[in-house]
């Protein structure tokens, strides 16, 4: 099976570092507009530069397109008779763009799945959602999620429900960087360095995911544990509700849903 790459930014870095440790390098190809990149990353990884995005199309069984959107409209509409020729699968990991739209783009009954992965990708961490269209089958999910479940962990989630997905998972990174750093400065307020702080912070919110992870108690309940009648704890929490926190975060999760669907919609 070859897997094409059209782009090599650092989302599809990060999953190929992580692919080629699971099948031969040789069968990776890439294709990026910047071709000393391409080149560059090929002799790190042993993976295959393609001259043009046509040739890696029609020497593919999967294509993942890691390109930004606005890229698609520069490039997609130039394949698509190389894409009705081979046949692909199309994987995208383009934000924002419907499975109707992609397949304006590569023909209206090819087999195309969408792949939200996140940030933490580059660390082997991601929660990807993934989708497909009517012509994808079981095998292709497999495919797809045995690719990214090389950076870490994949849900199949319906697409009306990706922009709730996109919020949680790939958005959600950027909230919680700002909660350790903010967890991070109190501890600084009090006369920690920052560098301590900052491990300090990272460390409880990754035991604290993994708690949930593991656990079988409601998030509510493990709070619960650590609440001690009069405590510290209990102070805190009490503080973090009077600032309407956890409103605060739903909020923030509401906004970015409300902006996905307005890329969508464009």
């Amino acid at each position: 099976m070859k897997v094409g790459f059209i782009g090599v930014g650092n989302m599809a870095q990060a999953i190929i570092s992580g692919l080629v440790k699971k099948m031969p390098a040789e069968d990776i190809l890439i294709f990026n507009r910047t071709k000393e990149k391409a080149e560059t990353f090929a002799g790190k990884t042993g993976v295959k530069v393609l001259a043009t995005p046509e040739d890696l199309v029609l020497q593919s069984d999967i294509v993942i397109v890691a390109v930004k959107p606005y890229v698609f409209e520069m490039i997609l509409p130039g394949l698509k008779s190389a894409f009705e020729s081979k046949r692909p699968l199309m994987v995208s990991i383009a934000a924002g763009l419907s499975l109707g739209q992609l397949a304006e783009f590569v023909g209206e009954d090819m087999r195309i799945v969408r792949v939200m992965p996140n940030v933490n990708a580059t660390i082997g961490e991601s929660m990807s959602g993934v989708c497909g269209n009517e012509f994808v089958s079981a095998e292709d999910y497999q495919n797809v999620e045995g690719i990214f479940s090389a950076v870490g962990n994949t849900a199949r989630i319906p697409e009306k429900d990706f922009s709730t997905f996109a919020a949680l998972a790939g958005s959600s990174p950027a909230f919680i960087y700002i909660f350790i750093d903010s967890l991070a400065r109190a501890g600084v307020k009090a006369g920690l360095a920052k560098k301590q702080a900052l491990e300090i912070a990272a460390q409880a919110v990754l035991g604290s995911a993994k708690m949930v992870l593991e656990s079988e108690a409601h998030p509510y309940e493990l709070v619960d544990q650590v609440c001690s009648p009069g405590g510290t704890t209990i102070a805190g929490v009490s503080s973090l509700m009077d600032d309407a926190f956890a409103a605060s975060v739903m909020h923030s999760v509401e906004a970015t849903m409300k902006r996905e669907a307005e890329l969508s919609d464009k």
